[in-house]
């Protein structure tokens, strides 16, 4: 926790590395101070078929699933910076979005909590 899972068309990764775009994602959670660094996951998906609005055009999408606690003014805000940075690295890419899902604690279970 927390998850950010990039779907991309695969054309954009000849511009940046999964590895330079994970941690462009992973220094902007870091950033926000809504997370312990060590706890923070990110990963790509990038994708070779693909349609956007019917036409191939390049796309990023982020899926975050994060514990709730956050307010909504934080959650807006670091969907917002993401979105801002990928955009500074991305800026032909004109299909960049980024949405927020919570999870409840009392539902979340990992390895160490067994």
């Amino acid at each position: 926790m927390p998850h950010f899972v990039v779907d991309c068309s695969v054309e954009i990764l000849e511009s940046h590395s999964e590895e330079y775009i994970a941690e462009q994602i992973h220094l902007v959670a870091v950033a926000s101070d809504l997370f312990d660094i060590g706890d923070i996951k990110v990963r790509i998906n990038p994708y070779s078929k693909y349609s956007v609005g019917g036409k191939r055009e390049l796309f990023i999408h982020v899926f975050s699933s994060i514990m709730q606690g956050r307010t909504t003014e934080q959650r807006a805000k670091l969907s917002q910076s993401v979105v801002e940075r990928l955009v500074a690295i991305f800026p032909n890419v004109l299909n960049i979005a980024m949405n927020i899902s919570e999870f409840e604690k009392a539902t979340y279970c990992n390895r160490s909590m067994l």
